[in-house]
């Protein structure tokens, strides 16, 4: 399973000025590469091959005066930000003949100097490396400090340099995990769990534990407003406004931060305390659109989500997802029978038919695990119908707004 780590860079001024020109360059390659396909469309012509790009964009470009600044920067930089451009029309036109899972794709746009968040990446090609003293040596912008949080399972096949919205600088790993050692780390267990996930508590399990939710952003919002107030009194184009923008970015980083680490910590602890979960697969996108809009970002449960997919399926987990329109509000989890929807005030009320009080959440929950058949056998295997394994993901290993991390 490929999984993705990232860790702090702290440059120094020069290496800056030359990650710059890194990023400027590849973003050039880029937009010459859609510039190219778009002219060749609007002639009624064919797409220029990959091959034809590279020579005619970057070999035959560095000979010109125009453009003789690209040989400023490693060559590799400028070759992956091609392939970034193939790949973006390969999943384009998959996407238009409907062979692409998820939303539709646009057709790839020009990049701008000024898109807050830039990357170049690094193949085993450019001869990078890790120094003895623990910095990245990344060719023609030097030996860079790195803040390793952890140790790299195995040797990494490339690198992608990232320059956030809040002006940091990260280094992304990409690896392929030992399946042996990951089932080593998460012994068997014969727990299962039915998740409810709202926004008076974050989660409500159904063995009856209750998370609070932190709501980072109700509680950063002042601040944030704050923030944003002194950016909009600042004149467009001057110093002052930049500044002003890195403070409201740092500040939305810092909160973005926060999330995604209680995301990892609790979704970490569940997967390491059951066999298999069950949780609803909620609409995340309809939800969005109600007065509770900025409530439902706050919680994050689609990131959420995705972390119990991509850890069950690294940890040899069973992960249950039941349907949107499942009443496990509205079903009494004593005698089975159908009360009715209630509104979101009602967070108790009592089964007419057995008699039997509930709490809402924690009803919900039993209900999800029960929807999911996550009954447990006398080994410790769970059973029943819906059982499939999680979908993989790629994930990885810091708090970066582009990234999630492994745990």
């Amino acid at each position: 399973m490929q999984l993705r780590y990232s860790f702090r860079l702290y440059p120094d001024s020069g290496q800056r000025t030359a990650l710059a020109k890194a990023f400027g360059c590849a973003r050039v390659v880029f937009n010459d590469a859609v510039r190219a396909r778009e002219d060749a469309r609007a002639a009624s012509e064919a797409f220029p091959a990959a091959g034809e790009l590279s020579k005619r964009l970057i070999t035959e470009a560095k000979r010109t005066e125009a453009r003789a600044w690209l040989g400023e920067v490693s060559s590799v930089v400028l070759q992956q930000s091609l392939r970034d451009a193939e790949a973006a029309y390969r999943n384009f036109f998959a996407s238009l003949k409907g062979e692409r899972k998820g939303a539709k794709t646009g057709a790839p746009r020009f990049k701008s100097r000024k898109d807050k968040r830039q990357s170049i990446r690094f193949t085993a090609n450019a001869r990078w490396s890790v120094t003895d003293s623990g910095r990245l040596n990344l060719p023609k912008v030097g030996a860079v400090k790195v803040k390793w949080s952890r140790a790299l399972p195995v040797q990494p096949s490339s690198v992608t340099v990232i320059k956030d919205a809040a002006g940091r600088y990260f280094a992304s790993f990409v690896v392929d995990t030992d399946p042996a050692a990951d089932a080593a780390r998460m012994p068997d267990t014969d727990h299962t769990i039915g998740i409810d996930l709202g926004l008076t508590h974050f989660a409500v399990l159904s063995d009856g534990t209750k998370i609070d939710s932190p709501r980072f952003l109700r509680r950063a919002e002042k601040k944030l407003k704050k923030a944003q107030r002194e950016l909009s009194r600042k004149q467009r184009g001057s110093k002052n406004r930049e500044k002003a923008r890195l403070k409201v970015a740092r500040a939305y980083a810092k909160v973005a931060d926060a999330r995604h680490e209680f995301h990892h910590q609790l979704s970490t602890k569940l997967i390491r305390d059951n066999q298999a979960i069950g949780v609803e697969d909620l609409a995340v996108t309809g939800l969005a659109r109600t007065r509770l809009a900025k409530s439902v970002h706050d919680a994050g449960w689609s990131a959420f989500v995705q972390m119990l997919e991509y850890k069950a399926a690294r940890y040899g987990r069973t992960l249950v997802k039941i349907g949107r329109f499942e009443p496990t509000s509205q079903t009494c989890s004593a005698c089975g029978i159908k009360d009715g929807p209630k509104p979101l005030n009602v967070r108790e009320w009592t089964c007419t038919a057995c008699g039997t009080l509930h709490d809402r959440d924690h009803n919900a929950a039993i209900n999800v695990k029960s929807a999911a058949g996550l009954a447990v056998t006398a080994c410790g295997a769970p059973v029943g119908p819906g059982l499939v394994p999680a979908q993989r993901e790629e994930t990885g290993s810091h708090g970066s707004p582009p990234e999630t991390r492994a745990a």
